[in-house]
Parts: structure tokens; sequence; C-alpha cells
């Protein structure tokens, strides 16, 4: 009986998030599905508005729509920050709250399309 074989490249980066998810879960599988999903999020955001939950630290769920588009933050980026991803986050620009927030990779949940 033949077998196939899926083979998924995996961008350095989304490595390094599976990683850190791993060891914050304890779970590889979920280290590298919550990667996958964080660089599905970081394209919709790099693109425009994008819409997904995550869950907060006090356990709460948090609904936001947020985005990284040059065009739509350029009036807020003040280029004085540490990049949030060496801290292992991701920061969006929250378009509701007019504000600059950022979660934890683990703790997303959901990106819708």
């Amino acid at each position: 009986m033949r077998q196939t074989v899926t083979a998924v490249a995996l961008k350095d980066m989304t490595v390094v998030r599976a990683n850190v998810i791993a060891e914050r879960t304890g779970s590889l599988e979920m280290g590298i599905a919550k990667s996958l999903l964080i660089e599905q999020l970081k394209q919709k955001l790099a693109n425009g508005v994008a819409h997904f939950i995550f869950e907060k630290r006090d356990h709460s769920l948090r609904e936001m729509f947020a985005t990284t588009c040059k065009p739509l933050i350029e009036r807020h980026v003040n280029g004085r920050g540490v990049s949030r991803e060496l801290y292992a986050t991701t920061a969006v620009f929250d378009v509701e709250k007019g504000a600059w927030r950022s979660f934890r990779w683990e703790s997303l949940i959901k990106v819708f399309d």
C-alpha cells in the first residue's frame, strides 16, 4: 500500500512561536496549531482589519477588531518601542479602542474569515 506524506514548510518565526507555545502549554501539537493560526492572523492584520478572539490573563475572552496595516496605523506609530515579538506576544492596533494592545501567542483562540 502506498502512503502519501504531506509536508508543510514553516517560516523561522512560526517555528519559534510553535516552540514557545509548546513550552508554555506543554503540548507540541498546540504549539504548531496556534503558531499556524497566528501566521494566518498576521497576514490578515497586515492587509486590513482582522476579527479574532483571544483569552485574557484573567481568563475572560476578548473579541477584537485590529490591524497592523501600515496605511491604517501610520499616525499611531512612534517608533520608540521594542518589538512585542521579543516577549512572545503580538502587538496590534485595536481599531475600536484606538490604541495598541498585545496578546500572548498561546491565548489566541479563533480568527474569523
